[in-house]
């Protein structure tokens, strides 16, 4: 009995491209399969059609394809490997094919190189800033592993509801939400698998009831891993924000998320500079970080800085309570969250006008 098809994909899984180091299906390469009587077929779409490392990559899959004949005690008669290019990155082949959320009109990740730069609190409040502003904003908690988005919030007690096949968000502060932390046991770690975690950021993403929205937000878990490959494989992304502490650690760490986007062909839309100082409850200003290193960072790679945001005990009080909206009770907390969202409403509104998309119907001043 020969292999079928599907043995060949599960050979394939277990193929990796030497530079990403994820396997071939995973990373959307495995165009065909199929067999010719006891003889494989498979062909695989490189990202260059001179790439260096096309004859490792073949005989990967030959040895794969060998092994899973040894394992399934199949009939093989060797396999026939034909490579393609398509020189568009991940998420300009996205943007070329069909929506699987038409009414969203833009989709913006918030990444970061590291953890505990306060990714979450930027994307937020950034939801919440754009939403205040006029525009019909969603916020999707992407970060499967560590969701922040019922405590800051407030979705504790709030109930996850579905249609049909589909969950309803949350409708909390003028914006929509969803998180995976409302649908899980919040005391149990998610000790995930790759494949696992991008199964469910999927579902999220696209099995919400998001309706029309000017902007939805994706706060992505830190670092470069396979959620926002995920991401870029299934939504046409408008752009993404980094955030970054000022710390030289940080700046390098912010370097490698933006250069993940650029490479998924993701426009990044600016950097944010989070703790860029402290500011305690007399209002003096304490530069304990090293104020001004993100903005440095973000000059010397040509990107833009959409502003800094400074550590306050209210930021801190109003994200545990899960009441953002608090935050614009404090003038000048509430200035710094604006330009922000100003900001990344400004460049979504250029990059429109150089004719990539369409731009929400938000006033920008």
């Amino acid at each position: 009995m020969p292999l079928t098809p599907a043995d060949l994909t599960d050979a394939l899984r277990t193929v990796l491209d030497p530079d990403i180091r994820k396997d071939l299906v995973t990373l959307g390469m495995v165009k065909e399969t199929r067999m010719d009587g006891d003889r494989a077929a498979v062909t695989i779409e490189l990202t260059t059609p001179a790439c260096p490392m096309k004859d490792k990559i073949r005989g990967d899959i030959e040895d794969a394809v060998r092994a899973k004949a040894a394992e399934r005690g199949a009939a093989y008669a060797g396999v026939e490997v034909t490579f393609t290019a398509d020189v568009r990155r991940a998420n300009e082949k996205t943007r070329d094919g069909s929506n699987p959320l038409p009414g969203v009109r833009q989709v913006i990740a918030v990444g970061a190189g590291k953890g505990g730069v306060g990714k979450s609190t930027v994307a937020v409040n950034l939801a919440v800033a754009l939403a205040r502003m006029g525009a019909r904003t969603g916020y999707l908690d992407g970060d499967i592993y560590g969701p922040s988005a019922p405590t800051m919030l407030g979705l504790e007690d709030e109930a996850t509801q579905a249609r049909g096949n589909m969950l309803l968000p949350f409708e909390v502060h003028g914006i929509k939400a969803m998180t995976i932390g409302k649908l899980v046991d919040a005391e149990k770690p998610l000790i995930w698998r790759g494949p696992m975690a991008h199964g469910a950021f999927k579902q999220l993403a696209t099995q919400t009831e998001w309706g029309e929205l000017d902007y939805l937000i994706i706060d992505l878990p830190p670092g470069t891993g396979d959620v926002p490959l995920t991401l870029s494989q299934l939504l046409p992304l408008s752009g993404a924000v980094i955030v970054c502490t000022p710390q030289q650690v940080a700046q390098d760490d912010a370097r490698r998320a933006a250069k993940m986007f650029e490479q998924l062909g993701v426009p990044v839309l600016g950097v944010v500079e989070n703790m860029s100082s402290f500011i305690d409850d007399a209002g003096r200003e304490h530069d304990i970080f090293g104020k001004g290193g993100a903005e440095i960072m973000a000059q010397t790679m040509g990107l833009h800085f959409l502003g800094s945001i400074a550590i306050r005990t209210a930021l801190r009080v109003h994200s545990d309570r899960g009441t953002p909206l608090a935050n614009w009770n404090d003038a000048r907390l509430g200035a710094e969250l604006d330009t922000v969202a100003r900001g990344v409403a400004q460049r979504i509104s250029t990059l429109s006008m150089l004719g990539q998309f369409k731009t929400p119907s938000i006033s920008v001043h």
